[in-house]
């Protein structure tokens, strides 16, 4: 690997691979003996499906803590599948954006939406294969969940947003990886913040807008409420 891409691989607080939960799972699942558009395609795929889209407890939290709660969104997400890649020698970095909070409506319903903050950090992680650089933002989304809101919705093929999702083909959104960019809000994004080599670093200079009290009342009360909804919508019949 050349020398300029060995920051890519580093471990750091957020993308702690070397826990053994992470160690585990790899094994487990024996991602490291796959080629590497494997590696991709089968860490991706878990990180997006069997890690549910969900509200964690904040944003810079260990790639093991994302792990074991289980869920996740964007930002805690891309913690999780950036420590599995770097586990298994795929170099990636952080690309750090703002969205419209519009496009949360229905996961966070009433004043809580009133209150949230315009604009939220988001962030979506590239990954290099090939001399390519590949823009993964699609995995945010767990396909059930996504079936589930399609369904609620189906009236809708083209722009949606709302409960997660800010796309202009949204009956047929590109959420899978075969050597391909994947997108499922980026049409929300109104502030671009750069690339960064990891996590840890986005988060020492960016930070959601919100008030001390305003983030305990998310932390304890708010994000429940919010899992709830996504519950709801990815457990209808």
């Amino acid at each position: 690997m050349e020398q300029e891409f060995k920051k890519y691989l580093q471990p750091t607080a957020i993308l702690n691979f070397n826990s053994p939960a992470i160690i585990a799972l790899i094994t487990e699942r024996g991602w490291q003996s796959l080629p590497d558009d494997k590696k991709i395609e089968r860490v991706y795929n878990f990180v997006r499906d069997e890690i549910l889209f969900g509200y964690n407890m904040d944003d810079p939290i260990s790639a093991s803590e994302v792990l074991h709660d289980g869920y996740g969104q964007c930002n805690t997400k891309a913690n999780l599948f950036m420590a599995l890649l770097r586990a298994v020698g795929i170099p990636n970095r952080m690309h750090g954006f703002t969205i419209d909070k519009a496009l949360q409506k229905g996961a966070i319903t009433g004043i809580w939406y009133t209150l949230s903050p315009n604009n939220i950090l988001h962030s979506w992680v590239e990954v290099y294969l090939d001399g390519n650089w590949y823009n993964l933002e699609g995995l945010i989304l767990d396909m059930p969940y996504l079936k589930a809101l399609q369904a609620k919705f189906k009236e809708c093929k083209t722009t949606f947003c709302g409960y997660g999702a800010y796309t202009d083909n949204f009956k047929n959104p590109q959420v899978s990886w075969n050597q391909n960019h994947t997108y499922i809000q980026e049409k929300g994004i109104n502030q671009d913040f750069g690339l960064f080599d990891s996590p840890d670093s986005f988060y020492a200079k960016h930070q959601q807008k919100l008030s001390p009290i305003k983030k305990w009342i998310y932390q304890n009360y708010v994000r429940h409420q919010m899992n709830k909804n996504v519950s709801a919508i990815r457990n209808r019949e």
